[in-house]
């Protein structure tokens, strides 16, 4: 199986050495994406629902520029600063997919990049032809 990184000229510049995504096979693994605004550079304001909206958005570049949709997620892997913030997310989150639902998991974390309270991860998978 090879393996081919793939990056998004629409979502926000890598702030370390790591691909926004890398094709293995029919499957495309997303890094996680922060709430970074890649016009600014700078986190987006706001609070977790903002930021959550935000890492969709930076998400949804990446898939899009890949050829897919978000309808072709698979797994999401979700960390929070704090689990207090997972109602909102929540939210957010559900509305950029329909049924069925990828599969998830969801984790606190310590601390993220640039102090943004939310990373979203994805695994996408290229349709059957």
């Amino acid at each position: 199986m090879t393996r081919a990184s793939h990056t998004s000229p629409n979502g926000p510049a890598a702030i370390g050495p790591y691909s926004h995504g890398v094709w293995a096979g029919d499957l495309l693994f997303l890094s996680g994406q922060t709430p970074i605004d890649p016009a600014t550079a700078a986190l987006a304001p706001g609070g977790i629902a903002e930021q959550t909206e935000q890492a969709f958005r930076n998400l949804e570049a990446v898939v899009t520029d890949a050829g897919l949709s978000m309808d072709d997620v698979v797994k999401t892997t979700v960390f929070l600063t704090t689990m207090a913030d997972f109602p909102e997310m929540n939210a957010v989150y559900a509305t950029h997919f329909a049924g069925p639902f990828p599969a998830r998991s969801t984790v606190a974390v310590a601390a993220l990049p640039l102090g943004a309270r939310v990373e979203i991860e994805l695994v996408a998978m290229r349709p059957s032809t």
